[in-house]
């Protein structure tokens, strides 16, 4: 039986010049897990998400995806990402199914004419996340909402195993929540392994299996129940213990 990690990550150290961003960050996320990655703004949470998918070269550590390293995974097309909003260029002149089919991409080769399949993948993705009212509308006319639905889609189109999210409910309101988190579940229902940042503590419990608190290094991991405590998260967030507790 293969016991390999979906996600292994192992002392990486992470540094911008002078600023220590990451600092031996090591974590696991088994097969068909959903995994929550918390912490405040600045805790280093995108520079591992870049780190994972190989957009930022560690200083020291090493990162494996389903045993492969991230390039390798990449170009298998095993590892999705979809990053925070302002990452994206919601002015590119692309359709919201010209964004999806973008998913599509590592198997069409060259000249990346879409077949059969591809049009599939791409219509059940739109179909999932109720969009495929919208498909022909310009990305950026979208709400925020529909926004994130439509990165989710572009990830579910390619297939990958292995998911990021980087705060996908960022800016989006309760009904798109609901929606990308049954989404989520309903892909690590099928074995997909999912690491996703949030801010909001209370969907925690719902979300994921397990969670991870970080602050440059990793403070705490383990379920939302072990993890997402008055202690740790005055650690982490600078809270009172107490209140907390009375919050």
């Amino acid at each position: 039986m293969d016991d390999r990690q979906a996600l292994d990550v192992r002392s990486a150290t992470v540094r911008y010049g002078e600023v220590l961003a990451l600092d031996d960050v090591s974590l696991e996320v088994p097969r068909a897990t959903v995994c929550a990655l918390i912490g405040v703004n600045g805790s280093g949470k995108s520079t591992l998400f870049k780190t994972i998918m190989g957009m930022v070269t560690p200083d020291a550590g090493r990162v494996a995806i389903d045993g492969m390293p991230p390039t390798a995974a990449r170009r298998a097309g095993i590892v999705s990402y979809v990053p925070q909003s302002e990452d994206i260029d919601w002015t590119f002149p692309l359709s919201v199914r010209e964004v999806v089919m973008t998913g599509r991409y590592g198997g069409m080769g060259f000249m990346r004419r879409a077949k059969r399949a591809d049009r599939d993948a791409v219509d059940e993705a739109l179909a999932r996340v109720q969009l495929d009212d919208l498909q022909d509308r310009q990305i950026g006319n979208l709400s925020g909402g529909q926004r994130k639905r439509a990165f989710v889609a572009r990830a579910i189109a390619q297939n990958a195993s292995v998911m990021l999210l980087d705060e996908p409910f960022a800016g989006v309101d309760q009904r798109s929540e609901a929606a990308i988190t049954a989404l989520l579940r309903e892909e690590a229902q099928r074995g997909a392994t999912i690491l996703i940042s949030t801010h909001d503590l209370q969907s925690v419990p719902q979300l994921a299996d397990q969670a991870v608190l970080l602050q440059r290094r990793v403070l705490a991991q383990g379920t939302p129940a072990e993890v997402v405590t008055p202690e740790n998260l005055a650690r982490a967030f600078g809270l009172d213990p107490g209140e907390q507790e009375a919050s």
